[in-house]
């Protein structure tokens, strides 16, 4: 790999990869995760980031964090969310530029070998970062191989009640989430709440991750379409965005 975690994946030796044919839980997996200014990811700012590589057993083998200076104010009720105020991001935080630079060419690595990426609700974040680039004048990401638990759980556990946070599912599956809301414990708890998945559904998610991604497109499809189904029967003008990994980016910017 040559992006930011190249010199340590090699020096490691570390990455398991899984063939073509092969279940894409049977190897290395990244968790990632991205901590804002806010709610709405086509205005959000990074302010943090977590890169963390997992080895088939789930033992952190590697990681990468980034502290971003957003260069907007950031507001109170985010700042309470993660614990980064304006004043620590400016007095603390890398250039935002070259911060988002670094995190893309560490993402863009993993894709192009294959890592399963993992991201809770991971199309927050993966809009995000494509909002972030093309307020850049820059548009080519191409973002593959994601697996999201978030749509992987309401694909394999449909009707399950109550809320579907990171901390609630992690409760669910029987996951340790420490320090939720900092960028590192969520990336570290999708990973595991992933494999928690895999093992409590067996056989259910076990393709390549190339199909796993097409198919979560689809899923992700049909569970927009059905929750704004719901949501119509109290406002008809309800739209849900069915898009996966990425939204289509809204303008202004």
């Amino acid at each position: 790999m040559t992006g930011y975690f190249g010199t340590m994946i090699h020096t490691a030796k570390v990455l398991s990869i899984p063939g073509p044919d092969k279940p894409w839980h049977t190897g290395s997996m990244v968790g990632f995760d991205l901590e804002t200014t806010g709610k709405n990811p086509h205005e959000a700012r990074i302010v943090t980031a977590s890169i963390v590589l997992l080895d088939p057993q789930g033992r952190t083998r590697a990681h990468a964090e980034w502290l971003l200076d957003p260069g907007v104010e950031i507001p109170a009720e985010a700042a309470a969310v993660h614990g980064v105020s304006t004043e620590h991001a400016q007095q603390h935080g890398m250039d935002a530029t070259q911060g988002l630079t670094e995190i893309v060419a560490t993402l863009t690595d993993f894709m192009h070998h294959r890592v399963p990426i993992v991201a809770y609700n991971g199309v927050y974040d993966f809009t995000v970062l494509s909002a972030e680039l093309a307020r850049r004048g820059t548009s080519e990401f191409n973002v593959v191989g994601i697996v999201d638990p978030y749509v992987l759980d309401k694909y394999a556990d449909t009707y399950r009640k109550g809320k579907r946070t990171l901390e609630v599912v992690c409760d669910h599956y029987g996951v340790v989430l420490d320090d939720a809301h900092t960028s590192l414990a969520d990336s570290v708890a999708a990973v595991q709440v992933a494999q928690a998945m895999v093992a409590k559904f067996p056989g259910k998610f076990d393709t390549p991750l190339e199909t796993l991604f097409q198919q979560q497109i689809r899923w992700k499809s049909d569970q927009a379409a059905s929750f704004e189904q719901y949501l119509r029967r109290r406002n008809p003008e309800a739209v849900v965005s069915r898009d996966w990994p990425v939204e289509k980016l809204s303008l202004p910017i």
